[in-house]
């Protein structure tokens, strides 16, 4: 099979490697396809079932020939580590299947060829979900997945690709509609950590306000405001950590809450602003920014994240195919309603961002490159919303369009650490002061008087 796969490779091609699970058992009986333990270059020779003889290798000579073969083709190879089992032990999925994940990520490393880490990607999702929810996607056996784990696994190697560090299509951009909609995931790495340690740094808990004598400043939003654990994994970061540097913390809690991967539905209906309420006091302040993940689908079993489009009160009712409950989904703008009606409701006050522009250029018949804005969906929307119930509305996607155009192609390419959506820490600084020049554009900017010495050096915005 392997040498078919050889005859049709070509340069710049992407090759998706996994094994482990057939590895394992009898070399020379049975089924005889079980590899040697191990990554190194012993061998064994024995007779097959069908009389043939075969020297049998390792499971990282195996490997290794198949990540030389596409790199002497001149194509990109990615291994992946193990799907998981269907196996469970105090409420927890079993997360290893013999050592051939482990072997993986090494090879991934002395090769030098990207890896992504699904095994915990699966697993973290499989805990999340549940003993009873996961059942119903294994319907014959504890290995094999039906449509619906079929679906949940494809989408999260689609955010393990996403996620590496080096585009592995290079410059071509191959996701569709429905790829498009899958979130980067901030645990694909070319070195991956232990199990243990990403487990660590998963369980960190959100920020709370450091001085509760003082006024806080709530971050809600999605992981362009606050990336994965907002350390800076993978070279990506959200503006909410730099933005940190512009108010005085001897006056003000700034407290970014926004989570990666969520919808202003999923935002809600994950209990996440359920938390920040339980946080708020009279004189704090929720500046709000979601957009991009509202345009998923309302209804899936991977991340059922959509809102339906626009700012009216037209609803969906559903039965998630993720919770498995029955959900009324609402629009946009009605989440974005909701949100500023409870905070006013514990003594905030609101603020609306648009979402931050995406890394795609339109091109004029002149030839002029500028950045596709969100005019006329969730950049308009959170405009109206924030007109409709009178609060600062803060008009980020075109300031920042605005900063994206007059740098150009080449230098807003070196603000980004993936393909087009996610900003390295030199574009989330950017994108902070953006949002401080909004701020100070406004008639009558609330947070004015918490401003630090360093918002002083930020120009104002000017429509």
């Amino acid at each position: 099979m392997w040498d078919q796969i050889l005859q049709e490779l070509k340069a710049g091609d992407v090759v998706l490697i996994q094994f482990g699970h057939n590895d394992s058992g009898a070399v020379f009986t049975g089924k005889a396809r079980a590899s040697l333990p191990g990554l190194g270059e012993e061998t064994q020779e024995g007779r097959l079932p069908d009389g043939k003889v075969e020297t049998a290798r390792t499971f990282g000579w195996y490997m290794r020939k198949m990540i030389g073969d596409v790199k002497a083709k001149g194509a990109r190879p990615v291994l992946l580590s193990l799907t998981i089992r269907q196996r469970w032990e105090n409420g927890k999925v079993e997360r290893a299947s013999g050592k051939y994940s482990q072997w993986t990520a090494e090879l991934a490393k002395s090769e030098g060829a990207a890896f992504i880490d699904l095994s915990t990607m699966i697993a973290d999702r499989y805990d999340e979900l549940g003993e009873e929810k996961v059942k119903a996607f294994f319907p014959k056996d504890y290995v094999h997945t039906g449509p619906e784990g079929a679906e949940l696994s494809a989408s999260l190697v689609v955010a393990g690709l996403k996620g590496l560090p080096t585009n592995p299509f290079g410059t071509v951009e191959p996701y569709s509609e429905k790829g498009h909609a899958v979130e980067a995931s901030p645990l694909t790495v070319l070195d991956a950590p232990k199990p243990a340690a990403r487990a660590a740094r998963e369980r960190k808990p959100l920020p709370v306000p450091a001085n509760v004598a003082l006024p806080s400043l709530f971050l809600i939003g999605d992981s362009t405001v606050r990336n994965g654990q907002g350390d800076g994994a993978n070279g990506q970061w959200g503006w909410g950590e730099p933005v940190v540097a512009y108010f005085d913390a001897t006056k003000i809690n700034v407290v970014n809450r926004a989570v990666g991967g969520l919808s202003s539905r999923t935002y809600l209906t994950g209990g996440h602003w359920e938390k920040v309420l339980g946080m708020i006091k009279p004189g704090d302040f929720v500046i709000m920014q979601f957009g991009h993940n509202d345009s998923s689908a309302v209804n899936d079993n991977t991340r059922a994240r959509g809102t339906i489009k626009g700012t009216g009160e037209e609803t969906e009712e559903i039965d998630n195919a993720l919770t498995k409950q029955r959900e009324v989904v609402h629009t946009y703008g009605w989440y974005l309603r909701k949100f500023i009606a409870e905070a006013r409701a514990n003594g905030a006050t609101a603020i609306v961002c648009s979402p931050v522009p995406r890394k795609k250029w339109s091109e004029s018949e002149a030839g002029l490159k500028t950045v596709v804005r969100g005019t006329g969906s969730y950049a308009t929307w959170a405009e109206v919303v924030a007109t409709e119930t009178g609060v600062a509305f803060v008009p980020l996607n075109e300031i920042i369009a605005r900063r994206y155009d007059s740098l150009g192609v080449e230098a807003v390419n070196g603000l980004f650490g993936d393909e087009h959506t996610h900003t390295n820490r030199l574009g989330a600084e950017l994108n902070a002061g953006c949002v401080i020049a909004g701020l100070k554009a406004l008639n009558e900017n609330p947070l004015a008087a918490f401003l630090s010495v360093e918002a002083a050096k930020v120009e104002s915005f000017v429509p």
